[in-house]
């Protein structure tokens, strides 16, 4: 069981005891004094100077209805399994089998059949490579999209020197509950000045691109300003072609990627100006990118890039959430992106980023974004495609949840660093 959390002002991490490590490397806040004001809703701003493609002014197209309410839903929670480690990521193959992938942060990976069962032998077991506790472990997976004919999973770890590998791992051919250990082949690597920030989320998009999601590099404040610089790949999202390796690299930068040509910026960059963003997920209907980007010690916040849409600066850390951070007050907002909502530390500490639902078996839920928050168990939802939407508190689900994941049917289960995995249930109101 989680135990109760302590926040510092000094901003350690949180600690929860959870399989007899300290699991909360997505938890990164201070005990500030609470904001009075509840997060609100602020429409998306304009696409950052550099940026190939303009933001779109309205959703994408595919979007669900306007008329989606979020305030008729309630959501729980329902036990799935118990998966050993501290889970914090969850995947699954679309290969008709019904089973999950789930990464656990002391640097074991696991299978979850259909039926809810947890193989007994992981399905990787990298813990002598990995740096475990804290903000560090085997933070992200991600199965390629064409497994398994393509038979590789991606991880995001913090290694012995705790700096962040993303690596691939072929699938087993005698054992289709089975990555091969020794058929690592390391893709991209990232130094850490500090040890907490690490992001760690990976999601393959509709484009077959690798999505990378990395925090700003740690300690408080951003003390290096890497959210707003263009010569570190450090709070950011990158894009990366993992199938077509070119000039030197394991893996190519997509065409279309905004920095891709300019030698003074990294090629890498798809979107900028985040702080620890730790969990992040693609609209299987939409392509838009949601991401829940964890604060500093007075605003929690989720963004959106609509599908296609890069160069998109969210502020970082001149701005944390929808307020000005650095400087206090009048700071410079132009060609900023502002969150579609945020909300303050009295309702919570850390945002955990969900996923849209596009599953069959709540169709009431149907087209909304749900993410929660770590500490309070908070959860809430808001219409995915609205150009300004309103979130809506639609359940507490308990504190200690680490990730929202999707299974092949685009049903929606829920990692607690406990050991849980749940499956997401939604009711009328």
């Amino acid at each position: 069981m989680v135990q109760p959390l302590r926040l510092s002002r000094r901003r350690r991490p949180l600690v929860a005891v959870a399989v007899a490590v300290v699991a909360s490397m997505v938890i990164a806040c201070s005990a500030a004094t609470p904001t009075p004001t509840p997060g609100g809703t602020i429409a998306a701003g304009t696409a950052a100077p550099g940026s190939s493609q303009p933001t779109p002014a309205v959703a994408s197209p595919g979007a669900p209805s306007p008329a989606f309410d979020a305030t008729a839903v309630t959501v729980s929670l329902e036990r799935f399994a118990t998966v050993p480690g501290g889970p914090l990521a969850i995947t699954a193959p679309r290969d008709g089998s019904g089973r999950l992938f789930v990464a656990s942060q002391d640097g074991r990976a696991w299978v979850v059949g259909a039926d809810g069962s947890t193989r007994s032998t992981p399905l990787l077991d990298i813990r002598g490579r990995i740096t475990s506790g804290g903000e560090r472990g085997l933070l992200g997976i991600a199965i390629h999209p064409a497994f398994p004919s393509d038979p590789r999973v991606f991880v995001d770890y913090t290694d012995r020197n705790g700096n962040t590998v993303v690596s691939s791992f072929r699938l087993d051919p005698g054992d289709p509950d089975r990555l091969d250990p020794g058929s690592e082949v390391v893709i991209f690597q990232a130094g850490q000045p500090y040890a907490n920030h690490n992001g760690g989320a990976l999601a393959f998009g509709p484009d077959g691109d690798l999505y990378i999601s990395l925090g700003d590099g740690g300690s408080g404040g951003d003390p290096q300003g890497n959210g707003q610089r263009l010569d570190t790949t450090l709070g950011k999202i990158l894009r990366i072609d993992v199938d077509h390796p070119a000039d030197g690299r394991r893996y190519g930068i997509p065409s279309g990627n905004p920095f891709a040509g300019d030698p003074l910026k990294h090629p890498e960059i798809w979107l900028y100006g985040l702080r620890n963003p730790w969990r992040m997920s693609f609209d299987r209907s939409t392509g838009d990118l949601w991401i829940g980007d964890v604060g500093q010690g007075s605003r929690e916040e989720v963004d959106v890039a609509r599908a296609g849409i890069g160069g998109l600066n969210f502020g970082w850390n001149r701005m944390e959430g929808s307020r000005c951070f650095q400087p206090a007050q009048g700071c410079d907002r132009t060609g900023l992106t502002l969150p579609v909502v945020d909300y303050g530390h009295d309702q919570g500490c850390v945002v955990i980023g969900g996923v849209v639902y596009r599953g069959t078996s709540y169709p009431i839920l149907r087209g909304g974004y749900v993410y929660a928050d770590y500490c309070s168990g908070r959860a809430w939802v808001l219409d995915a495609g609205a150009s300004a939407p309103v979130a809506a508190e639609v359940g507490n689900i308990g504190g200690g949840v680490a990730a929202f994941g999707e299974d092949e049917a685009g049903e929606v289960y829920v990692a607690n660093l406990d050991g849980t995995v749940s499956r997401l249930v939604a009711a009328a109101r």
